[in-house]
């Protein structure tokens, strides 16, 4: 029978790529337990990034491991504390996502939303908090057939989209172009409303739809929120690319992790000749990855699917879009970004009473 230092000694031996070390060094390995009755081998491990496909290569090489030795493995996913179970804010919410531009008609809502439908088409549990207050589109990209509803004790119920959860502003205004014509502090207020007053239930993610800019709504939500990383979104074009760096540096300021850049926008291909050219520019986010060291996650081409508002489902869940598989590439590499930060937390701080989640993925 294998005893648990001797799993443990074999666990040693997979590497953890991201931060050149083994995972058991690491603290990814909680606790170990060989049940000898049916010869089961029970492990805790401190993964909290469900169905990011580098965690679940990480947990199909464990089982390996563990079936080498003779074992039945039995796998459990453990968030510490300061991943967010202990948060006033959002308790129940696991990773919290953050969705921005330096300025509108970048696409960051289209990201945003395919983002949340690219999760939860991966099996997660999602949330999508719209805090555009004045340009609320996210309904306009994830169907919702039904009206937010209320609690017994007075909270809004978000409604569902294919299974994503909105709330909006846009779903609380009589008709679709009447203004929410609010001040600084009223959006605030708002935005303390969504958090405060909204039971989501249970999420492994929230996807946060930022404003545009660096204005007061962003920056109250960066104060008040467990963020665990921001996507920045931008076109190629030099305008857009200095107005995300200045999104960069407040990011950078309130010491929030950048998951990296999505450059929208990046090339048009032409349907006659089939040849793709560079209407707005080119290689505008390599100037933010050169000068920032944040990864360029992906480039998005210009594509009608994308500006499409009338749709049934989001262009990530539609088969038949050209554009379909590369946003669920972009939903997988903002995953593994967000795998990478969570365990460079539990790297650096070791010292969190587990609370148990579910089984690992």
């Amino acid at each position: 029978m294998t005893t648990v230092r001797e799993l443990e000694s074999e666990l040693e031996a997979i590497e953890d790529d991201a931060h050149d070390d083994d995972i058991v060094s690491l603290g990814l390995v909680n606790d170990i337990r060989i049940d000898e009755d049916d010869d089961t081998a029970r492990i805790s491990l401190a993964f909290n990034t469900p169905y990011a496909p580098t965690e679940m290569a990480l947990g199909r090489r464990i089982r390996e491991v563990i079936e080498s030795c003779g074992l039945e493995p039995d796998l459990r996913a453990e968030a510490g504390e300061r991943q967010g179970f202990d948060e006033e804010i959002l308790p129940n919410v696991r990773n919290v996502i953050a969705v921005a531009s330096g300025k509108g008609g970048v696409g960051k809502t289209t990201v945003a939303a395919n983002l949340a439908a690219g999760f939860e088409k991966r099996g997660a549990r999602v949330g999508v908090l719209d805090a555009d207050v004045h340009g609320p589109n996210v309904p306009r990209l994830l169907p919702i057939e039904n009206e937010p509803g209320v609690t017994p004790n007075g909270e809004i119920v978000p409604p569902p989209s294919d299974g994503v959860r909105v709330m909006s502003m846009g779903l609380l205004t009589e008709n679709d172009d009447d203004p929410a014509i609010l001040r600084g502090p009223m959006v605030n207020n708002v935005m303390r409303h969504f958090l405060d007053e909204v039971e989501w239930g249970r999420l492994d993610y929230l996807i946060v739809d930022l404003p545009p800019g660096t204005g007061d709504a962003s920056l109250d939500l960066l104060q008040t929120l467990p963020v665990t990383g921001v996507v920045i979104v931008t076109t190629p074009q030099q305008m857009a690319v200095d107005d995300a760096r200045k999104g960069l540096r407040l990011f950078e300021e309130h010491e929030t992790p950048i998951l990296g850049v999505v450059e929208n926008m990046s090339t048009f291909r032409c349907p006659n000749c089939e040849d793709d050219h560079e209407v707005l520019g080119r290689d505008g986010a390599d100037v933010l990855r050169e000068q920032y060291g944040v990864p360029l996650l992906r480039r998005l081409p210009i594509h009608p699917d994308f500006g499409d508002g009338d749709r049934s489902v989001p262009v990530v869940k539609d088969e038949e879009s050209p554009v379909s598989e590369s946003m669920d590439d972009l939903a997988g590499d903002v995953l593994d970004r967000v795998s990478a930060i969570n365990r460079r937390t539990v790297a650096e701080y070791d010292e969190t009473d587990p609370v148990p989640t579910e089984p690992a993925d």
